[in-house]
């Protein structure tokens, strides 16, 4: 759902309700947006969909929100992003498996939709852990349920098509799985990635 900031200016001691759940839902992400950007959801088994914000009409904090992509039985989004130009799509799967994706691939669709195969799940490859907004210069780091901590520079990705199941990017002990993936957003003043603090919204747990 979106809501006007201005609803969130006078918080109480103990909170205040910012939108009402129905049973077996929760709450993955919150982004500012523009008013005028796209938005991008991707699911754990490998759907994607790209709408315009404006097909959300703006609603009040204890609303529930209407539907962004019709999701298959069994299925969950994992992510939800604020579309910025210029950036290409990572997306990792459970498996250390992962891929990149020109922008473009995600041609905008109305909301609600059943949306495009962003990654093909197979019990290779595993369900979508995260899927990044990611430039060239970029690094993106991974750690797994085990503790395994990986950074790669994203140049080194291969960018590949949407219905792929991607390229090993994390080596894993038998059993152990991703656990979360940020990515590192590069330092415009000397090209470098920044650290942890310089991280981009997008871990997902």
């Amino acid at each position: 759902k979106k809501t006007e900031l201005s609803a969130y200016a006078n918080p109480r001691a103990g909170g205040i309700i910012a939108l009402s759940l129905d049973e077996g839902d929760e709450l993955i992400a919150v982004r500012l947006t523009s008013g005028r950007d796209a938005v991008f959801l991707a699911t754990r088994q490998g759907m994607a969909i790209r709408f315009e914000e404006s097909e959300v009409r703006p609603i009040g904090r204890a609303g529930r929100g209407v539907n962004g992509i019709a999701l298959e039985e069994g299925d969950e989004v994992v992510v939800a992003e604020v579309v910025r130009p210029g950036t290409a799509i990572l997306t990792v799967n459970e498996r250390g498996y992962g891929k990149r994706t020109e922008l473009e691939e995600y041609r905008l669709q109305g909301r609600g939709g059943k949306g495009i195969i962003n990654v093909r799940v197979t019990e290779k490859n595993g369900p979508v852990v995260g899927a990044l907004q990611v430039q060239e210069q970029d690094q993106v780091m991974m750690i797994s349920q085990e503790g395994k901590v990986t950074r790669l520079h994203v140049r080194e990705i291969s960018v590949i098509g949407r219905a792929t199941q991607g390229v090993r990017l994390q080596g894993l002990e038998e059993g152990d799985r991703v656990a979360a993936v940020t990515s590192l957003v590069a330092d415009e003043s000397d090209g470098e990635a920044g650290g942890p603090a310089a991280a981009a919204d997008g871990a997902v747990g």
